[in-house]
């Protein structure tokens, strides 16, 4: 993140002109909070510098007298990541005294593979206004990318074709959950600059995301992209398999299937407390299992192995285990208690507008409560540079 040192913020709050400076007397806008973020992500003038969004600050530039307490900052830094602005920008929340005003600080960085989007529409800033971006301006955006950054999900795939997508899927599924349908009716965009538009494509090559999300054969382009399911009688690998399956297909398809195998092999057990209550009390809580088996999905490695995200579930535990280590700012140490990065941010996004991550970095503490709630004992993980492994036990 650029660093502004306070008297760079203070000259930004004073200019009233600064097409790089937003002014909000509390966080109530949230929406129009939102919208400036996307805004200075997308940095339509290309200046590279950072976008500030100043909150306890009148319009005309007065201090708004506002309590810039805790909570205050963490409704704002978690914008960042509660799935409405994708992909997820490069900002940073802090509360500053400038001219003697206590202010809430947004520091949003310009964004490397844009464009952003909020609630699946692209915003941009004109002048000191926050505006829709036109498709010219759109288009803009999507030629600015840059390509010596991106990660594998977002690299085109050389050797494929816009024919190795599943046309109908894109257009019938994922367009529709991806872009809002005002601007899908709108614009009347042709295919292709769609598909660029969402990063599904880069000129007349699919991303290899796309290829694992909506391609007609993913596992011919990205063989690892399957999730390997054994249920196994004993607590030993080398016990009689009770039931095996390669989940491969489309992204939702995987999912979804994966949902269904760990509903239909929780065991739900049934308490009498009493005439005539009866307390319903599953082994493994579903929703901690779909968790931690979405997390696998979203942040393996998919470049350079044909591994696949394993899912075994053994009579006394069950283990999940991903290709590839911890990434970026996730450490051993704060795994699972706020930290976010994403190896995968194309994969992270389209599982997001597919419905099967409500809320980024939520994951984890999501599963953790679920297993204490229900009883069960706190995930073990493992880690490794080759792999992230966590075991799941029973209720006793």
């Amino acid at each position: 993140m650029t660093w502004l040192t306070d008297d760079e913020l203070t000259v930004r709050l004073r200019d009233m002109e600064s097409r790089l400076v937003e002014r909000k007397r509390s966080g109530a806008d949230r929406s129009g909070i939102r919208r400036n973020i996307c805004a200075f992500a997308n940095d339509l003038a290309g200046s590279g510098q950072v976008g500030v969004i100043f909150v306890g600050v009148e319009n005309d530039g007065r201090c708004a007298g506002l309590d810039i307490d805790d909570q205050l900052l963490r409704t704002l830094a978690q914008m960042r990541s509660d799935g409405n602005i994708l992909p997820l920008p490069s900002m940073q929340v802090d509360r500053k005294v400038l001219d003697g005003c206590p202010v809430a600080v947004i520091r949003v960085e310009p964004a490397a593979n844009p464009p952003v989007r909020y609630q699946g529409r692209v915003w941009v800033k004109v002048g000191p206004t926050v505006q829709e971006a036109t498709p010219e301006e759109e288009q803009r955006l999507i030629e600015r990318r840059r390509a010596g950054d991106l990660s594998f999900d977002l690299r085109p795939a050389a050797s494929a074709g816009l024919d190795a997508l599943d046309m109908d899927y894109v257009q019938r599924t994922y367009i529709p959950a991806a872009i809002s349908a005002e601007v899908l009716e709108q614009n009347q965009r042709p295919p292709p600059q769609q598909l660029r538009s969402l990063r599904l494509a880069v000129g007349d090559q699919p991303t290899w995301g796309a290829l694992i999300a909506c391609g007609t054969d993913p596992q011919t382009w990205v063989p690892g992209a399957y999730v390997q399911f054994l249920r196994i009688e004993g607590a030993a690998l080398t016990d009689p398999i009770k039931d095996q399956k390669a989940l491969t297909g489309k992204l939702e398809d995987v999912l979804r299937r994966l949902d269904e195998l760990l509903e239909i092999n929780v065991a739900v057990r049934t308490q009498i407390t009493g005439a005539p209550r009866e307390i319903h009390r599953p082994d493994y809580p579903l929703v901690a299992l779909q968790q931690l088996a979405r997390n696998a999905v979203m942040h393996r490695v998919y470049e350079g192995t044909n591994a696949p995200v394993r899912v075994y579930w053994y009579a006394d535990r069950i283990e999940i285990q991903n290709p590839g280590g911890l990434y970026g700012r996730v450490t051993s140490e704060n795994i699972g208690g706020g930290a976010t990065d994403y190896r995968n941010p194309l994969i992270a996004e389209i599982m997001r507008n597919l419905g099967f991550a409500q809320r980024f970095g939520m994951g984890l503490p999501v599963a953790k409560k679920a297993l204490e709630d229900n009883g069960n004992p706190a995930p073990e993980f493992d880690f490794s540079p080759t792999h992230v492994a966590v075991t799941v036990r029973p209720a006793p």
